[in-house]
C-alpha cells in the first residue's frame, strides 16, 4: 500500500529534528560482508543505489538508476504496540532508464510503509522491494534487479568483479564539521552486468557495468550546506573514480569534498579536498521544476596526472520528483591520464538546485 507524497513529506520533515537516539556514524567501523550489504536499522538514514551504462546487442545505449532508500521514523529504542500500520521505517525507491539514443529520460517513484509485507528489507537473500522492483543477493558480491513500470523494465544480473572499496578514513566518509555528520560508505565499482531493458514493446538484451553504493547514516550535511555534486566513473583502462563536491551556500566547495581512486589492479587512493578541482562548462534548465544544472564538467586531479571532461550523454536527466526533485544521469568521460588518453562513462547526480534535501540536512 503506497501512501499520499504529502503525508511523506510531513512524516520526513518531522523526522529530520528527531535523531538523538539514533547512532551515527563513528569512526572504526569494521566492514563485514556479506553482513554489510544489509540493513542497519539503528541508523536513520540508508540506501542500495545501483546505477549502469548498458549496451544493447543491435547497438542501442542504456543508463539506468535504481535505488531502495530506508527513512526511519521511530527510534530503534522506542516500544511501539504491534501494528500492521506502525512501521520504524519509510521504505521508497526510484527508478528510472536514460534512452540515450534516443535521449528519452523515464523515472518512477514508489513509497510505501510495507505495512503488508508488500515493500521491505532483508528477508533471506532479497535486501529491498516495493511491489515488483527487487534487489536479491545472488552471490558474495552478486545481485540480481527487476524493476518494470508500465512498459518500461529491467531484468538486470549484476556480478562483481572487485571486491568492496570503502570510501572515506577510518570507516567513515565525513561530510561535515562534528562528530557523527558522516556517513558509513562502500561501493562495488566494477559489476558486469547482463539482462533486459523494456521500452515499448520492445525488450533489449543487453551488457556493461553497474556501479553499486551503499551508505548508511543518521545526519550527514549541515545548515549552511545546500547539495552535493558526485560522479561516478569507470573507465576504459580498469580504473574507476568516485569524487564528490559538497557545496555551501554561499557557493564555494566545502572543504569535506572528497573522493577515492581505484587502479586498475584495484589499489585505492583517497582524494582530499585539495587534490581536484571541479568546474561547470555547460548548463541546462530544467523546464519542470526550473532547476539549472551544470551538465558538463571539467575535472582535474593532479596528483594522478588526470584531467578530463564529463559530460552528461543527454540533458534531461532530472528526476522531477517529491519530496525533492535531482538531477541523475548517464556521462561520458574524456581526457588524459599522463601521457595517454582516458576514456569512460558513469553517472553524475545533482542534488541541491532545486531546494532542500529532505531527511539528510540538519536545520
Amino acid at each position: 500500500m503506497t501512501i499520499p507524497r504529502a503525508l511523506l513529506l510531513v512524516i520526513l520533515a518531522g523526522a529530520v529534528t528527531a535523531f538523538a537516539e539514533w547512532r551515527v556514524s563513528l569512526p572504526g567501523w569494521n566492514y563485514e560482508f556479506p553482513r554489510d550489504h544489509g540493513t542497519h536499522t539503528d541508523f536513520k538514514t540508508e540506501w542500495w543505489y545501483f546505477t549502469g551504462n548498458l549496451e544493447s546487442q543491435d547497438g542501442e545505449d542504456f543508463g539506468y538508476q535504481l535505488t531502495f532508500f530506508r527513512q526511519g521514523i521511530i527510534e530503534p529504542g522506542r516500544q511501539i504496540p504491534a501494528s500492521n500500520f506502525l512501521q520504524r521505517d519509510m521504505k521508497f525507491a526510484h527508478f528510472a532508464v536514460s534512452d540515450i539514443s534516443s535521449k528519452k529520460f523515464h523515472h518512477f517513484q514508489k513509497l510505501a510503509r510495507g505495512a503488508f509485507g508488500e515493500a521491505g528489507f532483508e528477508e533471506g537473500d532479497r535486501l529491498a522491494w516495493i511491489d515488483q522492483w527487487s534487489c536479491q543477493r545472488i552471490g558474495p558480491h552478486d545481485f540480481r534487479l527487476l524493476a518494470s513500470d508500465g512498459d518500461v523494465s529491467i531484468n538486470l544480473t549484476l556480478r562483481s568483479q572487485r571486491d568492496p572499496v570503502i570510501h572515506g578514513k577510518n570507516g567513515v566518509s565525513q561530510k561535515s564539521e562534528g562528530e557523527g555528520r558522516a556517513s558509513h560508505y562502500y561501493s562495488l565499482t566494477r559489476m558486469a552486468t547482463t539482462g533486459t531493458v523494456q521500452i515499448g514493446k520492445k525488450i533489449h538484451s543487453v551488457s556493461g557495468l553497474t556501479w553499486f553504493d551503499h551508505e548508511w547514516a543518521t545526519n550527514q550535511l549541515a545548515a549552511n550546506q545546500s547539495g552535493w555534486d558526485w560522479f561516478s566513473l569507470q573507465f576504459d583502462n580498469g580504473s574507476e573514480l568516485m569524487i564528490f563536491q559538497i557545496r555551501a551556500k554561499d557557493g564555494t566547495r566545502d572543504s569535506f569534498s572528497s573522493g577515492t581512486w581505484i587502479a586498475p589492479d584495484g589499489s585505492t587512493q583517497k582524494i582530499h579536498f585539495a587534490d581536484f578541482s571541479l568546474e561547470p562548462t555547460e548548463w541546462w534548465t530544467s523546464p519542470k521544476t526550473k532547476g539549472r544544472y551544470p551538465i558538463a564538467w571539467k575535472i582535474s586531479i593532479p596528483t594522478l596526472e588526470l584531467s578530463f571532461t564529463a559530460r552528461a550523454r543527454f540533458s534531461d536527466q532530472e528526476l522531477a520528483a517529491e519530496p525533492f526533485s535531482y538531477w541523475e544521469g548517464a556521462v561520458a568521460a574524456e581526457g588524459q591520464l599522463g601521457n595517454s588518453p582516458i576514456q569512460g562513462k558513469g553517472y553524475l547526480e545533482m542534488t541541491g538546485y532545486t531546494g532542500g534535501i529532505v531527511g539528510m540536512q540538519a536545520k
